[in-house]
């Protein structure tokens, strides 16, 4: 417990900060912001700024900084906080073992897009850019998850393709970039997705080439010539900031911290080694770079991310808020781990040096985690897009192999029926989804009959809704939640 006053976070401050709280130990002011990150959210400020933070402790690496964007008009309150403590902020980190303190100096700069687009577009159009990395969240990419192809009747495309001078969207404003850096004589900059998607480089290099060839056929084939799109796998849980977390800092390490970012230990950051403008050394912090990050990311999002889609709807009908209570919860522990084990894990490859049985023990402890206070809300956003990502294909690699897809089938009955946005005592659920408006109205027109939001064919396609085994699961399954109730669903199938 510190005293009474704490110290507001800010350059000028960093001296007066108790001695728990570790500060950079290096000259910002000899940095240079050659990235630019857009999507400043927590979990970019507890992955990437950090492990940046830590090489640029080491000597050498000043050529290195962010400059930070957000897009959207929300973000005005994370731009006034961290420009007024001169883009400083804490990560706080959370175990069993205690909390620990430190303030992150990587991120230099954070520009506003709605405020001042031309400042975004300059700074990415300037030859000190050499890398654009993003977390625009995995539905940020204009997929239709359907097809697999580019979305160009999204509103934002449509708007950016009409005024491609004056970008809104994340693609927008990069090709916007690009366009210039091309008439300026410049290389490309290198662009990093982050994001939590198979292939997620690949993925981002596909739909942004698909909207510069609408724009500009010349212009498209130059960047496919010249522009990286590496893959990368990320993995940190890092929950909403709340103002328990500021009040956490405030009280325990008498740090005032506008926007602080609590999270947990361990981290994890696979990089396919692709950078033609060069890149940081993350190697020495860490991260590991390799030529093929496929296995690891397929390991990560079908059993980490997969399994906080298992438990965060039936966790939410059950009433419980955060992920280390529905851990507490025998029932739903054994159903991520049978779903896991059974289902999960025959269709995987252990990638090289991961033990997959020590791997999946190591994410129980960590869902179970009771310090990080994981809302099951931030897990459960956007389950139009995590669903289809996380959940889905290995439901069609089961039906493809004729393995058991039970568990993963009623995990998207369980979220059939959370999209109803009441649980079984009338209590209301968070449904925060850009597709809430159409899909809760389908959830509640279609009822028990599973049928009607399998049949949204952007998410689920021909092959699902008309496979037997898979459709059958789910109608069995969202039956069971409106006849007999969501305890006693959970009950017959991890009693079954």
């Amino acid at each position: 417990m510190t005293d009474s006053n704490p110290v507001r976070l800010n350059q000028t401050n960093l001296n007066r900060l108790p001695p728990s709280v570790r500060v950079p130990g290096y000259d910002r002011n000899q940095v240079t912001a050659s990235m630019l990150h857009i999507g400043v959210g927590g979990f970019y400020r507890a992955h990437q700024a950090e492990y940046l933070d830590d090489l640029l402790h080491r000597p050498g690496s000043t050529g290195w900084g962010y400059c930070g964007v957000g897009l959207l008009p929300q973000d005005a309150a994370m731009r006034d906080a961290l420009q007024s403590q001169d883009c400083l902020y804490t990560v706080v980190e959370r175990s069993a073992a205690g909390d620990s303190a430190r303030v992150i100096g990587s991120l230099l700069r954070y520009l506003h897009a709605p405020q001042d687009p031309e400042a975004v577009l300059g700074a990415m159009a300037s030859p000190q850019t050499r890398i654009v990395s993003l977390t625009i969240t995995e539905g940020g990419y204009y997929v239709n998850e359907g097809t697999g192809e580019f979305n160009d009747a999204h509103p934002d495309i449509v708007h950016d393709l009409q005024q491609p001078h004056e970008p809104k969207c994340s693609f927008g404003f990069l090709v916007e970039a690009l366009a210039r850096r091309r008439a300026n004589g410049l290389a490309p900059f290198t662009v990093m997705s982050c994001d939590n998607l198979q292939h997620n480089g690949d993925v981002a290099r596909k739909m942004i080439l698909a909207f510069a060839h609408q724009r500009e056929p010349a212009l498209a084939a130059w960047m496919r010539e010249h522009c990286a799109f590496p893959n990368s796998m990320v993995d940190r849980i890092t929950p909403a900031t709340t103002d328990e977390h500021r009040a956490l800092l405030r009280d325990e390490f008498g740090v005032e911290d506008a926007w602080p970012v609590a999270t947990e230990p361990f981290k994890q950051w696979v990089i396919e080694d692709r950078f033609p403008g060069g890149r940081p050394a993350w190697e020495d912090v860490g991260a590991q770079m390799t030529t093929d990050v496929v296995p690891y990311e397929k390991m990560k999002m079908r059993l980490l991310n997969g399994s906080h889609q298992a438990m965060c709807y039936i966790g939410m009908l059950l009433g419980y808020r955060f992920a280390h209570e529905t851990m507490q919860d025998m029932r739903i522990r054994t159903l991520v781990t049978r779903m896991m084990d059974a289902e999960v894990t025959p269709l995987l490859q252990a990638p090289t040096g991961i033990d997959l049985a020590a791997y999946k023990r190591t994410l129980i402890e960590r869902f179970s985690n009771p310090t990080i206070r994981d809302q099951l809300s931030r897990i459960g956003t956007e389950g139009s897009a995590r669903i289809p990502k996380f959940v889905l294909p290995s439901i069609v690699d089961g039906l493809g192999r004729g393995t058991s897809v039970r568990l993963l089938s009623f995990t998207v009955a369980a979220w059939f029926r959370y999209l109803t946005g009441t649980d079984d005592d009338g209590r209301p659920l968070p449904v925060i989804d850009p597709w809430a408006q159409r899909l809760q109205a389908l959830a509640r027109e279609g009822g028990r009959d599973g049928s009607v939001l399998l049949g949204v064919h952007e998410l689920f396609g021909d092959q699902l809704p008309n496979s037997a085994a898979f459709a059958g699961e789910v109608k069995r399954a969202l039956a069971s939640f409106y006849d007999a109730g969501a305890k006693a669903t959970l009950d017959r199938y991890v009693e079954a």
